[in-house]
């Protein structure tokens, strides 16, 4: 699916998926891949844990996945399918202390807390979960902060008003984080080209940027877009693809 403002359109079944978009060459471009269900309505999640299986087959970097996981045993399943960290998101809010609950199972390193957030008003932002649909109670800044000292081991904070578009991250959006907080910090939601990533990785907020622009990236745009990354100085990992070619 691809999504904008949280609008989703389909893009190809997982056969298109592989043959445009080859995970066992683009790990070279990337440093981790996030795979998120974003069914609406009820979800077959074994489909899903069938077709990240596929995904996962010659994909040598981290797997992130998610997507309505509200159980410890969605989340074992996904591990188990290939994900090496589970991704969750409304269930962040719950009362039933999941978050705890995951990482005394599997370790706060294994936890991402994806935090949707929209500019509502001029300068205020809120955190949204149900797919967009549910503005979480009190100031985006304050449900940061209360998820930040949870049992999470990154945050991922992506822009609603931004996702999809290809026209750069809410750098704005950064100005919600605490000064003191620890966790690492991805930022997700509008990038388009390489100009946008840089803009993300040089802000010392930021750890790691995200993004989901799939047309601008199929092909090799991932990769030209990461050669000119490191070529302005950004210090990113460079694989040697012709390890690849000898297996």
């Amino acid at each position: 699916m691809l999504s904008r403002n949280f609008r989703l359109q389909s893009v190809g079944d997982l056969e298109w998926l592989q043959k445009n978009y080859d995970f066992s060459r683009i790990s070279f471009s990337i440093d981790e891949l996030i795979v998120l269900d974003v069914t609406r309505g009820k979800r077959d999640t074994e489909a899903f844990c069938t077709a990240l299986k596929e995904l996962a087959m010659g994909c040598f970097v981290p797997i992130a996945a998610g997507g309505g996981v509200y159980t410890i045993n969605h989340a074992r399943n996904l591990l188990r399918s290939g994900a090496d960290k589970i991704v969750i998101n409304t269930s962040l809010y719950g009362e039933d202390n999941f978050i705890k609950i995951l990482a005394s199972e599997f370790g706060e390193q294994c936890v991402v807390a994806s935090m949707d957030i929209k500019c509502v008003n001029e300068n205020e932002y809120h955190v949204f979960s149900a797919y967009g649909d549910k503005q979480i109670n009190g100031s985006a800044a304050d449900s940061i902060d209360f998820i930040s000292n949870s049992s999470v081991g990154e945050i991922y904070l992506n822009s609603i008003d931004r996702d999809g578009t290809g026209q750069g991250y809410d750098m704005q959006m950064l100005d919600l984080l605490n000064d003191g907080i620890s966790k690492p910090i991805i930022l997700a939601g509008g990038a388009g080209n390489a100009l946008h990533l840089a803009e993300g990785l040089t802000d010392y907020r930021v750890d790691a940027v995200a993004t989901a622009h799939l047309f601008n990236f199929v092909g090799d745009g991932l990769k030209k877009a990461r050669n000119s990354l490191i070529a302005t100085g950004i210090d990113l990992p460079i694989w040697d693809e012709q390890l690849l070619q000898q297996n």
